[in-house]
């Protein structure tokens, strides 16, 4: 079925909301698609093992059940929202593949290795890893922003990027894929998102590093850059009036839903993008990756 793009999901203006951070997805209004209902699998990751990071909500639960649906067990790695997480993992059992929830921080580099290890206790492989998990804040002035807060961005964006992609490399073998969350932000920076804006432009330099340092060994890098999707770290980490507007300076003018993100993870991930490392491929409803 053909759709128009423009109307395939809600319109700006969202309601004003405001949420405590981290977020969660039953106080969205209105409630992001993670594809619940839409994804169809094709068996293109039957069998394989993965980790994903941030995999509660928003794009990271729209990835752990297209993963499912299409034949992969799945941990999902997450902070501390253990009833959005529960969610996630029942979606990813309705498919019939593993669940398995490991909640806890992935700034500690110990978490990110017990990830790698359980992953493959519990599974027996590794063959995905998806670094996804992600911090934001908007704050106006430079001053404004703590030593404290640029650490916390920074350790949980790209830092546990490093600590996971080096511990899953020691297991991965060849035919093995690493996919990196960046963001239209390491192309087009926010000013009121510095931090974040700076750790997105370091992943898309990290993805293109370690794509060639694991080249040799057939495990392949690439990275996913979001535009504006609706998630929880929107109303968690925005103004309202931003939350109202959001995703309406698009050409398609409105944000994009989590469920349009994962068909590209689901590329990446499998043997059809054998040719394909150190790419990022944009997913930002027509903003230019300048």
């Amino acid at each position: 079925m053909i759709t128009d793009p423009t109307k395939d999901a809600p319109q700006p203006p969202q309601p004003a909301q405001s949420q405590a951070m981290p977020g969660f997805t039953d106080e969205m209004t209105p409630r992001p698609d993670h594809g619940e209902e839409s994804y169809k699998g094709s068996g293109r990751l039957e069998g394989r093992a993965a980790i994903i990071t941030g995999a509660d909500s928003g794009i990271g639960r729209a990835v752990a059940i297209a993963f499912a649906r299409e034949g992969a067990d799945v941990l999902i790695s997450y902070f501390s929202e253990d009833e959005d997480a529960q969610d996630t993992a029942r979606w990813v059992e309705k498919a019939g593949r593993r669940a398995i929830l490991a909640p806890g921080d992935v700034k500690s580099e110990e978490f990110c290795k017990s990830l790698v290890e359980r992953a493959t206790r519990e599974f027996g492989r590794l063959d995905i890893l998806v670094n996804n998990a992600a911090h934001q804040a908007t704050i106006d002035k430079i001053e404004d922003i703590s030593a404290e807060e640029w650490d916390t961005t920074f350790r949980t964006n790209i830092y546990s990027q490093f600590y996971l992609s080096k511990a899953a490399a020691g297991v991965m073998k060849p035919g093995s894929a690493i996919i990196n969350t960046t963001s239209i932000q390491s192309k087009s920076p926010t000013g009121q998102l510095l931090a974040y804006a700076a750790t997105k432009g370091a992943i898309a330099n990290f993805t293109a590093g370690l794509a060639e340092l694991l080249a040799e060994r057939g495990i392949r890098v690439n990275a996913v850059a979001p535009g504006p999707i609706w998630t929880p770290l929107i109303p968690s980490t925005m103004p309202e009036e931003k939350v109202k507007s959001f995703g309406s300076d698009t050409p398609l003018g409105r944000a994009g839903q989590p469920a349009e993100l994962a068909p590209a993870y689901v590329m990446l991930a499998s043997h059809e993008a054998s040719y394909i490392t150190g790419a990022i491929i944009p997913v930002t409803g027509g903003r230019p990756m300048l």
